[in-house]
């Protein structure tokens, strides 16, 4: 099994919601799935502080990117 390197997690981690999860990537990326959403790590920081982690939002996102290329 693989180790889960937390403290390493952490620093790359832009989420700022306070949880259990920060830095243990497999149980957020479990927790957000259920919820049909995408954790934070997925959304530019800007779009983060949101807290809106809908795939629809994240989409968005990336169409916005995309145009101002």
């Amino acid at each position: 099994m693989v180790e889960c390197r937390i403290q390493n997690n952490k620093h790359a981690c832009n989420c700022t919601y306070a949880c259990s999860r920060k830095g243990i990537c497999c149980e957020c990326l479990s927790y957000h799935q259920k919820r049909d959403e995408l954790p934070a790590c997925y959304f530019s920081d800007m779009v983060e502080r949101t807290y809106d982690r809908s795939v629809e939002n994240f989409i968005q996102m990336w169409q916005v990117k995309k145009r101002s290329y």
